[in-house]
């Protein structure tokens, strides 16, 4: 059984993160000293649409493995069948860069009261960088996969392709476990890449060298860091799923559900509804953290700073992300959530990748608390709060989300609120 025993080389890898990283990020804080874990060190990473990899959070509870990218090979098994090297991934197939807006599933997690899970983030595990890689889609289909019915009847998660891709991480565990998820094929073929490259520079270490996998719009632990297995399979990884030794099915059927205290999740071998929250509102039990709810964070100002307005007024500034779904709405409130207006919309437009939004605010003198609060095209707006921890059942419904033992997919806007003192 997977524990989580202390891992002391987190530190050193902290550490020279920290050292490249140069300030962009700052360590966070993880009361079971396993996880190798730094975000956003400023609020103002959040006021800019693409994210530098010095500002780009990073999470994983493994060591990171010793590489040698010439020798490195990913396998696919399964319904797929051979062997690629770094270098026929990045030569065999067609190169493309997608817009990712990264967002580990414990984001938010710190804002949870009683505290639950180790790793106490706050806001500050989003991001969203250029992923260049080779389209998976044609990975599979050089390896004999067929693609999901291409008359556009299969959607992800549509029971009529009950396929499923599961990526395998090379990086080593002292626990027994394999780190491995799955996600539909029909996902896999959509947008999905293996990528070599972050921000037009070869992949760093600490963000998957030399291949991982990413898949926009869906939260950080489907996007598989030093892949080396890709298995096409009729369910989704269950214990017993991997020609290999461990454990099998930790990371997909057991961590990253969202559950209230004291349940121990069914494990599934397929589910119908992928949308986390169409799960939470009841179409899976115990919902698997797939793509991204609705979010957004303002950036500036960062109440760092005293703001003194400009032709009367201060810019409000920020991201909005919504998984693989559109950011339709943000509203601002500037009095700490009594009235709200609409912010614009504005800047690049990629599916599974953040908006940036901004709000003219005619700023009077004194201190005030700013919110944002963003509404997906299918309506579904951010809540206001995390609910108690015996609130799961009605949470959704009094404007709070659901308090998990976890603490994964969590969404509410109060935490995040800035104060702002304005000069006269």
């Amino acid at each position: 059984m997977v524990t989580e025993r202390p891992r002391p080389t987190r530190r050193g890898e902290i550490a020279e993160i920290l050292r490249t990283k140069a300030g962009g990020v700052t360590e966070t804080r993880d009361e079971a000293d396993k996880y190798t874990v730094v975000g956003a060190a400023r609020r103002r990473t959040f006021a800019n649409w693409l994210t530098p990899v010095a500002e780009h959070f990073v999470c994983h509870r493994n060591d990171i493995p010793d590489v040698d990218a010439e020798t490195w090979t990913v396998s696919l098994t399964g319904r797929a069948s051979g062997a690629l090297s770094v270098a026929d991934i990045e030569s065999g197939f067609p190169t493309v860069a997608v817009a990712h807006t990264m967002e580990c599933a414990g984001n938010g997690r710190g804002q949870h009261r009683p505290e639950t899970g180790s790793v106490q983030w706050g806001f500050e595990a989003a991001a969203t960088a250029l992923w260049t890689g080779a389209p998976v889609s044609s990975i599979l289909r050089a390896s004999g996969v067929d693609p999901p019915n291409e008359s556009g009847e299969n959607d992800v998660g549509d029971e009529s392709d009950e396929r499923w891709l599961t990526a395998v991480g090379g990086d080593p565990s002292d626990d027994g476990d394999v780190f491995a998820r799955s996600i539909p094929l029909a996902k896999a073929f959509d947008d999905c890449i293996l990528a070599y490259e972050m921000n037009g520079e070869p992949l760093p270490q600490e963000h998957g060298f030399p291949v991982r996998l990413i898949v926009p719009g869906w939260y950080g632990v489907n996007n598989v860091k030093w892949v080396d297995e890709l298995r096409v399979m009729d369910s989704m990884v269950v214990d017993g799923s991997l020609d290999r030794p461990g454990e099998h099915a930790f990371w997909q059927q057991v961590a990253y559900r969202i559950h209230p205290r004291g349940v121990d999740p069914e494990p599934n071998a397929s589910v119908e509804a992928v949308d986390t929250w169409e799960q939470l509102e009841g179409a899976v039990d115990h919902p698997y953290t797939f793509d991204e709810n609705v979010k957004s964070v303002i950036g500036t100002p960062d109440g760092e700073t005293t703001v003194t307005p400009k032709h009367g007024a201060v810019e409000v500034r920020g991201v909005a992300w919504a998984g693989d779904d559109a950011v339709d709405r943000v509203e601002i409130s500037t009095d700490g959530g009594r009235t709200w207006n609409d912010a614009e919309l504005f800047g690049p437009a990629y599916a599974g990748a953040w908006r940036l939004f901004r709000y003219d605010w005619r700023a009077e003198p004194g201190r005030h608390v700013l919110l944002s609060r963003a509404t997906d095209e299918l309506g579904r707006r951010q809540p206001a709060r995390i609910s108690e921890p015996d609130e799961w059942r009605d949470a959704l419904d009094d404007d709070a989300y659901p308090w998990n033992e976890g603490g994964y997919a969590a969404n509410a806007y109060e935490p995040n609120a800035v104060e702002v003192d304005v000069r006269g």
